[in-house]
């Protein structure tokens, strides 16, 4: 018997219904795709010609729905190896001249690759969605996370949306940033 592969689909933009493969589910979960569909609805065509930065890509998925939708560009960084050949075979068929893909920590990749991206003029999209913190190893990912926001200093920082589960309350500001929007 062999095992069935696990999918996802790209639910908008000129790449909609294009198959992308996901990671066994003990090394990730994905985005569901209501919650795509919801924040990309409020983004809408505020995400044209930018650079979404995916902090703990996984599959891919919400950069490359970005790419469907309209960024410019988009980063991935993934620490586990399999998930990041599953992210890099997903790139491959879907927009790979507009992928880029770093294989390493968010925490010591990321910030990195934000400063490199200061004098753009190109806004930044920055989505966070860590593995959970009840996995092993992941029990402080959101305060790493939080520090992580905190020392962000760009000025081309348009958006940093966090993708957590409904237990946690963020907090009101994380450095320059502030909370003006949650959504269930």
């Amino acid at each position: 018997m062999s095992k069935q592969k696990l999918t996802t689909r790209i639910i908008g933009g000129k790449y909609k219904g294009k198959v992308l493969a996901l990671p066994r589910l003990d090394i990730t979960r994905s985005s569901k795709s209501i919650l795509k569909e919801s924040f990309f609805n409020v983004l809408q065509f505020d995400i044209i010609n930018t650079i979404f930065i995916e902090v703990f890509g996984g599959s891919g998925s919400i950069g490359l729905e970005a790419l469907s939708r309209g960024t410019k560009k988009s980063y991935f960084c993934e620490i586990n190896k399999q998930s990041y050949k599953v992210l890099c075979q997903n790139c491959n068929h879907t927009q790979k001249d507009s992928c880029i893909t770093i294989f390493g920590d968010s925490f010591e990749k990321i910030p990195v690759l934000i400063n490199s991206l200061d004098n753009k003029k190109e806004q930044l999209i920055i989505y966070i969605d860590p593995p959970f913190d009840f996995r092993d190893g992941m029990n402080d990912i959101y305060k790493k996370s939080y520090k992580m926001v905190k020392n962000i200093t760009n000025d081309n920082i348009m958006l940093v949306a966090f993708e957590h589960n409904s237990s946690l309350n963020l907090p009101d500001t994380l450095g320059k940033f502030y909370k003006f929007k949650i959504r269930k």
